[in-house]
């Protein structure tokens, strides 16, 4: 039986890895991108001009309930992405990785896929909690009671940095398509991004300590 497998994608740096990854490790792959009003639907095209490229099967699923629920930076243009100490940014979504995931497992159903891959990572996550790797494996076993389905949620990041993660897409031979052809940046924009905001802050900081290791100025 072919191993198939459903990518939650936004078209950033660490979901376009986790997509490379997905099509080394499984036989059939496709990919889920979630629609709910963000903040710049750029990020949409982004994901769905990456996929085309890499001829994956994409879908995009209304999500606008959530923007409706959960006022934050990431889908009010008027809130600033602001993070204080010892308190979430402004940019975290409550529910959001609850939601997709539920969706995307129930998308995966459909497809006869037990294996579900997201990007969220515990190592650099900005404090946000549904990130955790505890989230993760307590709503893979909610999934699997709620709809008697042997899925599998699969987190390659998890346990790794950002230097780590660019190294992971060079060891997949994707370090120059991530690095040019996502969107990461709050600010909606493509590549290197902005410069100023978190996002744009920790992917740099995490390539420069990676070209570093390999011996490359930057």
């Amino acid at each position: 039986m072919k191993k198939k497998a459903v990518v939650v994608f936004s078209g950033g740096q660490d979901s376009t890895t986790c997509l490379f990854w997905a099509l080394q490790q499984f036989d059939e792959v496709e990919a889920v991108t979630f629609n709910y009003n963000q903040r710049h639907s750029l990020e949409i095209e982004c994901a769905a001009a990456i996929t085309k490229e890499l001829g994956v099967k994409h879908t995009v699923l209304d999500m606008s309930l959530l923007n409706q629920l959960a006022p934050n930076a990431l889908t009010r243009n008027d809130i600033e992405i602001t993070q204080e100490e010892g308190a979430l940014p402004s940019t975290f979504v409550d529910g959001r990785n609850l939601l997709f995931l539920s969706f995307a497992a129930v998308m995966a159903k459909q497809m006869d896929a037990k294996h579900i891959v997201t990007g969220v990572c515990e190592t650099d996550f900005s404090g946000y909690p549904d990130c955790r790797d505890v989230f993760i494996k307590s709503l893979n076993v909610t999934l699997n009671l709620a709809m008697d389905y042997p899925f599998v949620i699969h987190t390659p990041l998890m346990w790794i940095d950002k230097a780590e993660t660019w190294k992971l897409a060079d060891d997949l031979g994707a370090l120059e398509f991530v690095k040019e052809k996502t969107l990461t940046c709050y600010n909606g924009i493509m590549g290197d991004g902005c410069g100023a905001c978190p996002a744009c802050h920790l992917r740099k900081s995490g390539y420069d300590i990676y070209m570093k290791r390999k011996g490359v100025n930057v």
